[in-house]
Protein backbone atom coordinates (compact mmCIF):
# COMPACT_ATOMS: atom_id res chain seq x y z
CA UNK A 1 0.00 0.00 0.00
CA UNK A 2 1.17 3.31 -0.60
CA UNK A 3 0.09 5.62 2.20
CA UNK A 4 -0.01 9.24 1.41
CA UNK A 5 -0.50 12.26 4.08
CA UNK A 6 -2.09 15.32 3.38
CA UNK A 7 -2.39 18.92 4.86
CA UNK A 8 -5.20 21.52 4.89
CA UNK A 9 -5.73 21.36 1.27
CA UNK A 10 -7.25 17.81 1.82
CA UNK A 11 -10.97 19.61 2.36
CA UNK A 12 -11.71 23.08 0.59
CA UNK A 13 -15.47 24.20 1.59
CA UNK A 14 -17.11 25.11 -2.11
CA UNK A 15 -20.25 26.05 -1.20
CA UNK A 16 -23.73 25.62 0.42
CA UNK A 17 -25.97 23.10 -0.85
CA UNK A 18 -29.34 24.74 -2.43
CA UNK A 19 -31.25 21.93 -4.00
CA UNK A 20 -34.03 22.05 -6.25
CA UNK A 21 -37.02 19.91 -4.94
CA UNK A 22 -38.75 17.70 -7.63
CA UNK A 23 -41.05 14.74 -6.20
CA UNK A 24 -39.90 11.16 -6.94
CA UNK A 25 -42.04 8.32 -7.49
CA UNK A 26 -41.42 6.20 -5.29
CA UNK A 27 -43.44 5.88 -1.76
CA UNK A 28 -40.90 7.08 1.16
CA UNK A 29 -38.67 4.28 2.00
CA UNK A 30 -39.62 0.36 3.20
CA UNK A 31 -42.18 -0.44 5.08
CA UNK A 32 -44.27 -3.44 6.13
CA UNK A 33 -46.75 -3.29 3.08
CA UNK A 34 -43.94 -2.81 0.42
CA UNK A 35 -41.26 -5.56 1.96
CA UNK A 36 -40.07 -7.73 -0.69
CA UNK A 37 -41.12 -5.52 -3.33
CA UNK A 38 -39.48 -3.17 -6.21
CA UNK A 39 -40.30 -0.01 -6.04
CA UNK A 40 -39.14 2.69 -8.90
CA UNK A 41 -37.32 5.68 -7.94
CA UNK A 42 -37.58 8.37 -10.64
CA UNK A 43 -37.52 11.89 -11.48
CA UNK A 44 -39.21 13.83 -13.30
CA UNK A 45 -37.84 14.84 -16.62
CA UNK A 46 -34.97 12.48 -16.68
CA UNK A 47 -33.90 10.17 -19.49
CA UNK A 48 -31.48 7.77 -16.87
CA UNK A 49 -31.46 7.44 -13.02
CA UNK A 50 -29.62 5.49 -10.67
CA UNK A 51 -29.59 4.54 -7.09
CA UNK A 52 -26.24 3.83 -5.70
CA UNK A 53 -26.56 4.32 -2.00
CA UNK A 54 -28.85 3.91 0.83
CA UNK A 55 -28.00 3.94 4.84
CA UNK A 56 -29.53 2.85 7.36
CA UNK A 57 -32.48 5.29 7.60
CA UNK A 58 -33.80 4.65 4.34
CA UNK A 59 -32.40 7.55 2.44
CA UNK A 60 -30.86 6.97 -1.09
CA UNK A 61 -28.35 8.84 -2.84
CA UNK A 62 -27.49 8.89 -6.81
CA UNK A 63 -27.78 10.50 -10.07
CA UNK A 64 -29.80 11.29 -12.47
CA UNK A 65 -29.70 12.91 -16.04
CA UNK A 66 -32.29 15.62 -17.57
CA UNK A 67 -31.91 17.72 -20.45
CA UNK A 68 -28.40 16.09 -21.02
CA UNK A 69 -27.26 16.92 -17.50
CA UNK A 70 -26.22 14.91 -14.35
CA UNK A 71 -27.39 15.64 -11.33
CA UNK A 72 -26.58 14.28 -7.39
CA UNK A 73 -29.75 13.20 -5.92
CA UNK A 74 -31.51 12.56 -2.44
CA UNK A 75 -34.21 10.68 -1.85
CA UNK A 76 -35.77 11.11 1.03
CA UNK A 77 -39.19 10.90 3.09
CA UNK A 78 -40.65 10.27 -0.62
CA UNK A 79 -38.82 13.67 -2.00
CA UNK A 80 -36.14 14.16 -4.40
CA UNK A 81 -33.58 16.63 -4.25
CA UNK A 82 -31.36 17.44 -6.82
CA UNK A 83 -27.80 18.55 -5.50
CA UNK A 84 -24.99 20.15 -7.75
CA UNK A 85 -22.16 21.55 -7.25
CA UNK A 86 -21.61 24.99 -7.92
CA UNK A 87 -20.03 25.70 -11.28
CA UNK A 88 -19.98 22.26 -12.14
CA UNK A 89 -20.86 20.31 -15.13
CA UNK A 90 -21.17 16.97 -13.87
CA UNK A 91 -22.14 15.89 -10.16
CA UNK A 92 -23.09 12.49 -9.25
CA UNK A 93 -24.17 11.30 -5.38
CA UNK A 94 -22.81 7.77 -4.44
CA UNK A 95 -23.11 6.84 -1.25
CA UNK A 96 -24.53 8.17 2.19
CA UNK A 97 -23.39 7.83 5.73
CA UNK A 98 -25.83 6.84 8.62
CA UNK A 99 -25.43 10.84 9.79
CA UNK A 100 -26.86 11.77 6.32
CA UNK A 101 -23.35 12.93 5.02
CA UNK A 102 -22.99 12.56 1.10
CA UNK A 103 -19.89 11.67 -0.81
CA UNK A 104 -19.90 11.33 -4.72
CA UNK A 105 -17.78 13.04 -7.92
CA UNK A 106 -18.03 16.08 -9.74
CA UNK A 107 -16.69 17.67 -12.68
CA UNK A 108 -15.66 21.20 -13.10
CA UNK A 109 -13.64 22.96 -15.88
CA UNK A 110 -12.91 19.66 -17.58
CA UNK A 111 -11.34 17.51 -13.68
CA UNK A 112 -12.81 15.06 -11.89
CA UNK A 113 -12.85 15.72 -8.45
CA UNK A 114 -14.70 13.98 -4.85
CA UNK A 115 -16.88 15.60 -3.04
CA UNK A 116 -18.20 15.23 0.80
CA UNK A 117 -21.30 17.02 1.59
CA UNK A 118 -21.03 17.64 5.07
CA UNK A 119 -23.76 19.66 7.01
CA UNK A 120 -24.93 21.74 3.90
CA UNK A 121 -21.47 22.88 2.75
CA UNK A 122 -19.16 20.77 -0.39
CA UNK A 123 -15.89 19.66 0.46
CA UNK A 124 -13.45 18.64 -2.70
CA UNK A 125 -11.88 15.83 -2.21
CA UNK A 126 -8.44 15.05 -4.31
CA UNK A 127 -5.33 12.66 -4.00
CA UNK A 128 -2.31 14.48 -4.33
CA UNK A 129 -0.64 14.23 -7.74
CA UNK A 130 -3.82 12.23 -9.31
CA UNK A 131 -5.80 12.97 -12.31
CA UNK A 132 -9.14 12.48 -11.47
CA UNK A 133 -10.66 11.32 -7.86
CA UNK A 134 -13.79 9.96 -7.22
CA UNK A 135 -15.18 9.16 -4.00
CA UNK A 136 -17.80 6.08 -3.80
CA UNK A 137 -18.21 4.98 -0.22
CA UNK A 138 -18.19 6.49 3.35
CA UNK A 139 -19.49 4.85 6.60
CA UNK A 140 -20.37 6.53 10.08
CA UNK A 141 -16.74 7.00 11.21
CA UNK A 142 -16.20 9.41 8.13
CA UNK A 143 -13.48 6.95 6.32
CA UNK A 144 -14.29 7.19 2.47
CA UNK A 145 -13.48 4.89 -0.09
CA UNK A 146 -13.03 4.99 -4.30
CA UNK A 147 -11.02 5.45 -7.25
CA UNK A 148 -7.70 7.36 -8.23
CA UNK A 149 -6.95 7.85 -11.32
CA UNK A 150 -3.36 8.16 -11.91
CA UNK A 151 -0.40 7.07 -14.17
CA UNK A 152 -2.81 5.71 -16.99
CA UNK A 153 -5.03 3.51 -14.83
CA UNK A 154 -7.53 3.62 -11.84
CA UNK A 155 -6.31 2.38 -8.25
CA UNK A 156 -8.30 2.22 -5.01
CA UNK A 157 -7.70 4.55 -2.40
CA UNK A 158 -9.31 4.72 1.17
CA UNK A 159 -9.32 8.19 3.36
CA UNK A 160 -9.40 8.25 7.01
CA UNK A 161 -8.76 10.87 9.74
CA UNK A 162 -6.66 13.14 6.89
CA UNK A 163 -4.32 10.73 5.46
CA UNK A 164 -4.71 8.81 1.62
CA UNK A 165 -4.03 4.77 1.58
CA UNK A 166 -4.08 3.63 -2.21
CA UNK A 167 -4.00 0.10 -2.95
CA UNK A 168 -4.16 -2.12 -5.88
CA UNK A 169 -5.65 -5.83 -6.29
CA UNK A 170 -2.37 -7.65 -6.75
CA UNK A 171 -1.80 -8.25 -10.38
CA UNK A 172 -4.36 -6.28 -11.88
CA UNK A 173 -4.54 -3.50 -14.48
CA UNK A 174 -7.50 -1.44 -12.77
CA UNK A 175 -8.65 -1.49 -8.95
CA UNK A 176 -11.68 0.53 -8.54
CA UNK A 177 -13.60 0.61 -4.70
CA UNK A 178 -17.48 1.27 -5.34
CA UNK A 179 -18.64 0.64 -1.67
CA UNK A 180 -17.64 -0.11 2.14
CA UNK A 181 -18.98 -0.73 5.04
CA UNK A 182 -19.05 0.45 8.89
CA UNK A 183 -15.57 -2.22 9.66
CA UNK A 184 -14.58 -0.41 6.78
CA UNK A 185 -14.70 -3.64 4.24
CA UNK A 186 -14.75 -2.36 0.80
CA UNK A 187 -16.02 -4.12 -2.22
CA UNK A 188 -15.56 -3.31 -5.61
CA UNK A 189 -14.45 -4.70 -8.95
CA UNK A 190 -10.85 -5.39 -10.59
CA UNK A 191 -9.29 -6.12 -14.69
CA UNK A 192 -7.26 -8.81 -14.77
CA UNK A 193 -6.46 -10.23 -17.99
CA UNK A 194 -9.19 -8.21 -19.93
CA UNK A 195 -11.52 -10.12 -17.67
CA UNK A 196 -13.92 -8.15 -14.96
CA UNK A 197 -14.09 -9.68 -11.32
CA UNK A 198 -15.38 -7.96 -8.08
CA UNK A 199 -13.42 -8.00 -4.89
CA UNK A 200 -13.92 -7.77 -1.17
CA UNK A 201 -10.81 -5.90 1.47
CA UNK A 202 -10.48 -6.71 4.80
CA UNK A 203 -8.18 -6.73 7.72
CA UNK A 204 -7.36 -10.51 6.35
CA UNK A 205 -6.71 -9.32 2.67
CA UNK A 206 -7.77 -9.35 -0.71
CA UNK A 207 -11.06 -12.03 -1.95
CA UNK A 208 -11.92 -12.24 -5.62
CA UNK A 209 -15.78 -12.85 -6.01
CA UNK A 210 -17.00 -14.15 -9.34
CA UNK A 211 -20.67 -15.41 -10.06
CA UNK A 212 -20.22 -18.77 -11.45
CA UNK A 213 -20.16 -19.04 -15.33
CA UNK A 214 -20.41 -15.13 -15.48
CA UNK A 215 -18.44 -13.17 -18.30
CA UNK A 216 -17.75 -10.33 -15.55
CA UNK A 217 -18.75 -9.57 -11.82
CA UNK A 218 -18.61 -6.42 -10.01
CA UNK A 219 -19.23 -5.74 -6.62
CA UNK A 220 -20.87 -2.88 -5.77
CA UNK A 221 -22.27 -2.54 -2.02
CA UNK A 222 -21.71 -4.15 1.13
CA UNK A 223 -23.09 -4.06 4.70
CA UNK A 224 -22.35 -4.88 8.19
CA UNK A 225 -23.20 -8.69 7.65
CA UNK A 226 -20.82 -8.56 4.99
CA UNK A 227 -23.91 -9.12 2.60
CA UNK A 228 -22.05 -7.78 -0.67
CA UNK A 229 -24.93 -6.44 -4.02
CA UNK A 230 -23.48 -5.81 -7.44
CA UNK A 231 -23.73 -6.64 -10.94
CA UNK A 232 -22.62 -9.88 -13.36
CA UNK A 233 -23.29 -10.62 -16.94
CA UNK A 234 -24.32 -13.68 -18.70
CA UNK A 235 -24.64 -14.72 -21.90
CA UNK A 236 -24.34 -10.88 -22.49
CA UNK A 237 -27.55 -10.05 -20.49
CA UNK A 238 -26.38 -7.76 -17.14
CA UNK A 239 -27.95 -9.18 -13.70
CA UNK A 240 -27.78 -7.91 -9.99
CA UNK A 241 -26.77 -10.22 -7.59
CA UNK A 242 -26.92 -10.93 -3.94
CA UNK A 243 -24.12 -12.57 -1.83
CA UNK A 244 -24.98 -14.07 1.22
CA UNK A 245 -23.36 -16.69 3.21
CA UNK A 246 -21.32 -17.74 0.15
CA UNK A 247 -24.62 -18.01 -2.03
CA UNK A 248 -25.39 -16.00 -5.01
CA UNK A 249 -28.94 -14.74 -5.50
CA UNK A 250 -29.45 -12.98 -8.71
CA UNK A 251 -31.82 -10.02 -8.62
CA UNK A 252 -33.69 -8.74 -11.52
CA UNK A 253 -36.66 -6.37 -11.99
CA UNK A 254 -39.46 -7.91 -13.61
CA UNK A 255 -40.04 -6.91 -17.04
CA UNK A 256 -36.24 -5.47 -17.22
CA UNK A 257 -33.77 -5.84 -19.68
CA UNK A 258 -30.92 -4.97 -17.17
CA UNK A 259 -30.68 -5.06 -13.60
CA UNK A 260 -27.63 -3.39 -11.67
CA UNK A 261 -27.68 -3.68 -7.78
CA UNK A 262 -25.34 -1.33 -6.29
CA UNK A 263 -26.11 -0.42 -2.56
CA UNK A 264 -27.37 -2.07 0.67
CA UNK A 265 -27.57 -1.21 4.18
CA UNK A 266 -27.84 -2.40 7.41
CA UNK A 267 -31.55 -4.00 7.29
CA UNK A 268 -30.93 -5.86 3.86
CA UNK A 269 -32.48 -3.31 1.43
CA UNK A 270 -31.08 -2.88 -1.75
CA UNK A 271 -31.14 -0.19 -4.46
CA UNK A 272 -29.82 0.20 -7.72
CA UNK A 273 -30.79 0.54 -11.79
CA UNK A 274 -32.83 -1.10 -14.20
CA UNK A 275 -33.59 -0.58 -18.00
CA UNK A 276 -37.08 -1.33 -19.32
CA UNK A 277 -38.50 -0.21 -22.32
CA UNK A 278 -35.28 1.42 -23.41
CA UNK A 279 -35.27 3.36 -20.32
CA UNK A 280 -33.11 3.88 -16.95
CA UNK A 281 -34.84 4.22 -13.58
CA UNK A 282 -34.20 3.35 -10.45
CA UNK A 283 -35.37 0.99 -7.99
CA UNK A 284 -35.27 0.25 -4.00
CA UNK A 285 -35.78 -3.26 -2.82
CA UNK A 286 -37.16 -3.63 0.62
CA UNK A 287 -36.62 -7.15 1.75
Amino acid sequence: MDTRRTVSILLTVIALLTPEVVPADASSGCTSSNSSSFTTIDAPGASFVSATGINPQGDVVGRYVAANVTHAFLFSEGVLNSIDVPGASFTAGRSISPQGHIVGNYTLAGIGHGFLLHDGEFHSIDVPGAVATTAFGINARGDIAGIVTSGGTDHGYLLRKGVFTTFDYPGASATQPFGMNARTDIVGAYTAAGVLHGFLLTDSGFTSVDVPGASATGSRGINSQREIVGEYTSGGVTHGFLLNDDVFTTIDVPGATQTNALGINESGDIVGGYVAAGVRQGFLLCR
